[in-house]
């Protein structure tokens, strides 16, 4: 069993900075487990590792997909799990690091099946699968799965799954996730970030500032340009939607920051719920 040292929690915790000293000190290389640091053509909004960073230790999963490419866990397990062995075969040190959860949960204790079904998968995306029908989307998940709803209200691609999954069998796919595999497929020191919120709040509206003068507003223009916001996931991506309302004129420049910081930090919210309750139990905790 392969042994990694893994840094996870909400966004802006300071998990990349800390990663990067680790490797540096270790001689180990990073994998991400951020679901939209994938994406190549959202650097600054996602913080993704800057040239300088890539050049002090190599980095993984990081601007690999185009916007149109959908993401998911299955995809990333197996890609990262590729990653991790060819970084030990060179006798390095895995470092992962990343905030989206259920990535980080199935790398380490892998995922038990669930129920599919690839025509009525079809049909969902049909009916569900654009922005429009988010609404709706929520209007029947509130009726078959409300568990689910509350779980993942803003995240339209797991309220599908999660309605093809209770259409199949019956059962929330809450319940069945609690057959998550218990034996831990790497032998992992998993060192949690978890930062009082008013630390953490101070830490995302500054992070904010510094990602605007970076040059996110320019960033967003192009993406939307490209079709950001009919993408299967990558429109997901906090802060974008945001900016995009300040582009159309619908937001003042000085109202962006606070608007983003906001919603920004309710994902964090989620994200420090699920770190608590859904992880693996953390071998450090850093505040």
């Amino acid at each position: 069993m392969s042994k990694i040292i893994l840094f996870c929690g909400p966004t802006a915790s300071g998990k990349s900075a800390l990663a990067l000293q680790t490797a540096q000190e270790l001689g180990g290389e990073i994998v991400s487990a951020d679901s939209m640091q994938l994406y190549r053509d959202l650097p600054i909004g996602t913080a993704q590792p800057t040239p300088a960073e890539r050049a002090m230790v190599p980095h993984h999963l990081t601007g690999i997909f185009e916007l149109d490419r959908r993401a998911d866990v299955f995809d990333y397990c197996r890609r990262a799990d590729e990653v991790i062995k060819d970084i030990v075969s060179r006798g390095k040190v895995p470092v992962v690091c990343g905030g989206t959860g259920l990535y980080i949960r199935a790398l380490i204790c892998g995922m038990d099946d669930l129920p599919a079904d690839p025509a009525l998968r079809r049909e969902l995306d049909r009916q569900y699968d654009f922005p429009e029908a988010m609404e709706a989307l929520k209007a029947r998940m509130a009726e078959v799965d409300p568990i689910a709803l509350a779980r993942w209200h803003d995240c339209q691609r797991k309220l599908i799954r999660a309605l093809e999954v209770k259409l199949i069998c019956g059962k929330s796919i809450i319940e069945l996730q609690q057959g998550f595999a218990g034996k831990r497929r790497y032998q992992a020191e998993i060192r949690l970030l978890d930062p009082e919120s008013s630390v953490l709040k101070e830490k995302i509206y500054r992070r904010c500032l510094q990602m605007l003068a970076n040059g996110w507003i320019e960033e967003t223009e192009a993406a939307v340009a490209k079709g950001l916001f009919e993408t299967p996931t990558a429109h997901q991506a906090l802060g974008y939607k945001q900016i995009a309302a300040y582009l159309q004129g619908s937001i003042s420049k000085e109202e962006l920051p606070e608007k983003i910081s906001t919603a920004t930090w309710q994902y964090a919210r989620r994200q420090r719920t699920w770190f608590r309750h859904q992880q693996p139990e953390p071998d450090i905790i850093l505040n």
